[in-house]
């Protein structure tokens, strides 16, 4: 007789938070079952060792050394595991407290049962189509790759990948079970044999499940408990590498269990679909994030084209009162600058766009004035061309965001930043802590008010009552919840995010942790509220930033290099340095060398200097180091790399 009835397998890489809360909700659901519980982690470098030894001493971790993906990882734990049953779960997943007692006692009444997956839902509380699926023959994988089954989500024909014909509300046998929830009893496990290692990452719940079916078992969708599922933690599935790996994975599969002709049109049409997806992928990419820039630039260039005629005529009283040059060199060379200027200083971020923009449209204009001053006279135009260019591109452009912003939010940006209506669920203790923590991090909400699922929190500070929230929600225009996970059962707060309507974000916070964790969409990461120091590294905006002055300080050293291999300390590194920067190797300012906290900070190349380089003949605690680095990362702006540039200049040989 097994000593287990559960053995629950967790691999983690990188998502040490929403491991926190899966590993909270999993102890939740072990109270009436013999559950052991195995964390494999793939080399993670973001403090999940630590948080497995410091705050789960019960859970047994398998740390490797690198990353070994999901179908090895989960076979080491699967060779130690002494439950009747294994349960492959994922570390991004919340799990309600009968989970887990309602399929032990579904599969101990249905022993064809040799697997079962749950109803899923995203972090937004969406129905996760991936909670049962249909085995990927040719033509069921061409109706998903090539999108039929999303335009015919309820066809029996056209929908066999998603079985959409079936109701989700309903147990029924299901082909393919998801890896990120994939129940499975031990003896059927034996027999179809462990995961196949041949996948690294995807297609490998697939080929389990086919091979369950195959040793005489049936596989099952049961949809009595809920699961969320953020989805996207450990990958990102917009990316062309997430459809080079999955539909690689799919050939595996496809080589694996099928032959002769079938396998061959099956194999051609994935490597089609390769293909395919990838230029869907380019094409979404570029309607995401090119819009705003080739919007930016014909409103830019064709802003100039009209003025010149505009004040030529004005002003001159001459149509043609400027050269044709104008069109050919001046108006690209300014709207190269204003685009230049306006993504450096991130106006195509979502959360900056107008700011950004007014500032890299100030910031070009006043370097298209410095550049007009060194251009030869004969294309020199007209002084007030630069100015009139830059109020209309200030002008277009912030015209434009707003109609963006009017047909996707159906409102016009405000031109205050409207902070999002929060609603905290939770005792008092909790909300407060929620409060102190958003302070702590910088995060600025709008908390409309409190409810306590106990009704112990003083009426007064009281927005309303649970059974209340559908219509508080509605009646304060809620855009936020964040539930304290200590006074609400798991089961209690996914039934919330399932069934409340409208747009709104979802955010959990553990019991005793020190982050709030959400994701609105099941193809994003997610987002985190964290105690944890925020990082001004960490921001786009200033990472190009450093990348553009490291990119400026190197071809300026490529020119002075004559002059600084004679005054430079160890002047034979210089060259290479020079070219490493170059090529993205290194930066010319990194970490101090000796700081315990490289875990916890945004990832850098190696650095020529460092926050410490001007102490290094006086020595330097670590912990000292420590605290230069974390200053650094979290108050970063380029003019730090520029001051320490300047103070040690001469040590740019080194490292």
């Amino acid at each position: 007789m097994p000593d287990m009835d559960l053995s629950v397998i967790i691999v983690n890489y990188q998502v040490k938070f929403f491991l926190e809360q899966a590993l909270l909700s999993v102890h939740r659901a072990c109270q009436r079952l013999r559950v052991e519980v195995i964390v494999v982690d793939n080399a993670s470098t973001d403090g999940s060792t630590e948080l497995l030894r410091d705050s789960f001493p019960w859970v047994r971790a398998i740390c490797n050394s690198q990353n070994v993906g999901f179908a090895r990882a989960n076979n080491q734990a699967i060779a130690q595991a002494k439950g009747k049953y294994v349960l492959l779960l994922n570390p991004d997943t919340v799990v309600a407290e009968d989970t887990f007692d309602r399929c032990f006692a579904f599969m101990e009444t249905h022993p064809e049962a040799g697997g079962l997956g749950v109803k899923m839902v995203d972090g937004s509380g969406v129905f996760l189509p991936e909670s049962r699926r249909g085995f990927p023959d040719p033509f069921v994988a061409f109706c998903k790759t090539f999108g039929l089954s999303a335009l015919f989500p309820k066809s029996r024909v056209f929908n066999r990948y998603y079985l959409g014909y079936l109701d989700a509300g309903q147990t029924h046998p299901a082909d393919v079970l998801s890896g990120a929830y994939m129940w499975l009893r031990r003896e059927a496990l034996d027999r179809s044999g462990t995961l196949d290692e041949s996948f690294f990452m995807y297609g490998e719940d697939i080929d389990l499940s086919y091979r369950i079916t195959q040793a005489g078992y049936l596989n099952y969708y049961f949809p009595e408990t809920t699961i969320i599922h953020y989805k996207g933690e450990s990958t990102k599935k917009g990316s062309l590498n997430y459809v080079r790996v999955f539909y690689q994975a799919m050939i595996i599969f496809a080589n694996k269990h099928f032959t002769g002709r079938k396998a061959g049109v099956f194999v051609a049409m994935l490597r089609l679909a390769i293909y395919f997806r990838a230029l869907l992928t380019l094409i979404g990419h570029f309607s995401r994030q090119g819009r705003l820039p080739l919007t930016d630039l014909l409103l830019f260039y064709g802003g100039l084209v009209w003025l010149k005629h505009v004040w030529a005529v004005y002003r001159f009283g001459d149509p043609n009162y400027y050269a044709a040059d104008f069109l050919l060199i001046n108006a690209p060379l300014y709207t190269g600058i204003w685009l230049f200027a306006a993504w450096l200083s991130g106006a195509y971020e979502r959360d900056t766009q107008v700011a950004g923009l007014q500032r890299g449209v100030l910031l070009g204009t006043v370097l298209i004035a410095a550049v007009y001053g060194f251009l030869d006279p004969a294309y020199r135009t007209s002084r007030a061309l630069i100015l009139l260019g830059g109020a209309w591109a200030w002008g277009a452009g912030w015209v434009s965001r707003q109609l963006f912003h009017l047909i996707r939010y159906g409102r016009f940006l405000s031109a205050e930043r409207r902070l999002t209506p929060v609603l905290l669920l939770g005792s008092t203790e909790e909300t407060t802590r929620v409060e102190a923590l958003l302070l702590q991090a910088r995060i600025q909400k709008h908390i409309v008010g409190r409810i306590d699922p106990s009704g112990q929190m003083p009426s007064k500070q009281q927005l309303g009552s649970m059974d209340q929230l559908s219509d508080l929600v509605k009646l304060f225009g809620i855009g936020e919840l964040i539930f304290c996970s200590r006074d609400l059962a798991f089961k209690d707060i996914i039934h919330y995010m399932a069934s409340l309507q409208g747009d709104i974000s979802y955010k959990i916070l553990p019991e005793g942790g020190q982050s709030v964790i959400g994701s609105d969409y099941k193809n994003t990461r997610g987002e985190l509220y964290t105690l944890e120091p925020a990082f001004d590294l960490d921001r786009p905006l200033y990472r190009r930033q450093k990348r553009l002055l490291d990119l400026v300080i190197a071809l300026g050293g490529m020119v002075l290099l004559p002059l600084l291999i004679m005054v430079v300390k160890r002047p034979k590194g210089l060259p290479g340095n020079i070219l490493k920067v170059l090529l993205g190797k290194k930066t010319w300012v990194g970490y101090a060398e000796g700081s315990t906290t490289g875990s916890m900070l945004p990832v850098l190349k190696p650095g020529v200097l460092s926050p410490a380089s001007e102490y290094l003949e006086v020595g330097l605690e670590n912990r000292t180091r420590d605290q230069l680095n974390i200053w650094y990362a979290r108050d970063y702006r380029p003019i730090k790399d520029w001051e320490i540039l300047r103070r040690s200049w001469d040590k740019l040989g080194g490292r």
